[in-house]
């Protein structure tokens, strides 16, 4: 029966440096108990009740780690980094609506100017109006 035990010890401490290195062979290589059980081919309960030494020793280890596996963490930078550049997107794309926002305002008060100006009876003689319409010139 002991032998049975220390089998189970040894799967299990094999299973825990596998998933800590990014290495899984029979699970998907997140770093939670259930994992590493299957890792190291026993049922949870086994892990969680006749092992639970290995179970604690594993979370401390996981904890050291920020609970990304090894071959996770070069893609949680890259993860990181894209999402630090979505912030500063977000960010750009809120000063550009800004802008328009203004350009609106500055095109709306030109544009109402423009149309009293040119309804204006008052204008002296040798200021010439600007024609409502632009005119179009066509070539045959």
């Amino acid at each position: 029966m002991s032998t049975d035990r220390e089998a189970e010890r040894g799967a299990i401490q094999a299973a825990i440096q596998r998933l800590l290195a990014g290495t899984p062979i029979r699970s998907t290589g997140a770093l939670t108990v259930v994992q590493l059980a299957a890792e190291a081919g026993v049922k949870r309960w086994v892990l969680t009740h006749k092992h639970p030494d290995l179970r604690k020793e594993f979370e401390a280890a996981r904890e050291s780690v920020n609970k990304i596996p090894a071959a996770f963490q070069s893609l949680q930078a890259k993860v990181d980094d894209l999402e630090a550049a979505n912030r500063r997107l977000r960010q750009h794309n809120s000063e550009l609506a800004e802008r328009n926002e203004i350009y609106a305002q500055v095109i709306h008060a030109l544009t109402t100017e423009l149309t009293e100006l040119r309804q204006d009876p008052s204008l002296p003689a040798n200021v010439r109006r600007l024609p409502a319409e632009p005119t179009r010139s066509h070539r045959t």
